[in-house]
């Protein structure tokens, strides 16, 4: 029975590439090192998982003792640190003209006066936005920390007057803010940021690596031996071909759970099932893609830039990034292009959110048009497969 089976096409095929592998250094490297050494590379440079230490300069004009116990409070935030403290608009613009710091915060000289007398000193905060994350982390923490110095400030002087702690507690915070962060309640940018780039990077590999093996059968001219191996049918040659890299690329998608889930602390509220199955089904897609593309090149070089910008682009439209519900509506049909943005709908929605697998079914059917590219192009492939007009190209 053993015998009977090696000598079926299909296992013979994924004999021959399994052989091919082992005997080829770069796609060992492509397929079992190098998605390991990206993933480690990318852990370890947002292991911090949030902002911290934004440089950032004080000017302050009122140079009093108050004064300094803000400039302290505001040091004290875990956002920024507060690395000079100037006396004029124009140094501080100076400086983050050329990048030294990131925010300027104004105290005017009239700063404890006004607050003494019950005022409202305006305390000017300028921040540098270019970078949206920094920005954002900035604004935030500073508004925290100055409304909380505000705050103080009134239930002390409220205390004076006669009243209670609790009365001066409420008097100085009238409106009560109750404020649930849902999914990412530590505004740690690795629960999103890592979570995107791990998997986009495992597509990266999976397609180029998919794209290499296939277009190196034209590029070697041993394609001819691959479909007459396959009993001149070319579905057995091309699933036999790609069988084996789905083997390992499986493996290198658990991994990254791995890294996710365990390192990071990604946490699962769905079903893992959903993820696995989303994962194998983002692979397939992947691969019968690189099929297409391949068939529509016979070029080896040309179908791996074309790859490079394809799976490079579904990290900007998938809606990591900037939100898909916010982009043109040319935007969000381009989306539409990227097996990768239906896998991180199906992998945000069972880990951070949990939500039931009946919300993302939409997402698993969205697969198969990838998966049905593929198979369209299996004509062409055998007809280049079988032509040496086509071999030999780089």
């Amino acid at each position: 029975m053993l015998n009977s089976l090696t000598k079926k096409p299909l296992v013979r095929i994924i004999r021959r590439e399994t052989r091919r592998i082992a005997d080829s250094w770069v796609l060992i490297f492509s397929t079992m090192i190098a998605p390991i050494v990206a993933f480690l590379i990318i852990i370890w440079l947002f292991s911090d998982g949030v902002v911290r230490d934004l440089p950032v300069a004080v000017v302050d004009q009122a140079q009093t003792a108050y004064s300094s116990q803000v400039v302290r409070l505001i040091d004290a935030t875990p956002v920024c640190k507060v690395k000079y403290r100037l006396r004029s608009m124009e140094e501080a613009k100076q400086m983050m003209d050329v990048g030294k710091i990131e925010a300027v915060i104004m105290l005017p000289a009239d700063l404890e006066q006004k607050i003494m007398k019950n005022g409202a000193p305006a305390i000017a905060v300028y921040i540098n936005n270019t970078n949206v994350v920094k920005g954002g982390a900035l604004k935030s923490g500073l508004y925290t920390t100055l409304s909380t110095i505000s705050a103080g400030v009134k239930v002390q002087l409220a205390i004076k007057k006669g009243a209670t702690p609790s009365q001066a507690i409420e008097k100085a915070r009238p409106v009560k803010v109750n404020v649930h962060l849902l999914f990412n309640p530590f505004g740690n940018y690795s629960y999103f940021l890592v979570l995107g780039l791990l998997p986009l990077l495992a597509v990266v590999f999976i397609f180029l690596g998919s794209v290499y093996a296939l277009g190196m059968e034209f590029k070697e001219g041993t394609a001819g031996d691959l479909i007459a191996l396959a009993g001149n049918r070319v579905g057995v040659a091309l699933i036999g071909k790609m069988a084996p890299y789905t083997i390992l690329f499986f493996m290198d998608m658990m991994l990254m759970n791995i890294f996710l889930m365990k390192t990071l602390g990604t946490p699962l509220h769905g079903s893992l099932f959903a993820i696995l199955l989303s994962e194998l089904l983002l692979i397939i897609s992947y691969q019968f893609l690189a099929i297409l593309f391949v068939k529509l090149t016979a070029n080896l070089r040309l179908s791996l830039s074309l790859g490079s910008a394809y799976t490079m682009m579904a990290l900007t439209f998938s809606g990591l990034t900037f939100p898909s519900m916010a982009m043109p509506i040319l935007a969000k049909l381009f989306s539409l292009i990227f097996p990768y943005t239906y896998w991180l709908r199906i992998f945000m929605s069972q880990t951070l959110r949990g939500e039931p697998v009946e919300e993302v079914v939409f997402s698993f059917i969205a697969f198969i048009p990838f998966i049905l590219a593929g198979f369209l192009a299996f004509p062409g492939m055998k007809r280049k497969l079988s032509h040496a007009r086509y071999w030999f190209r780089e």
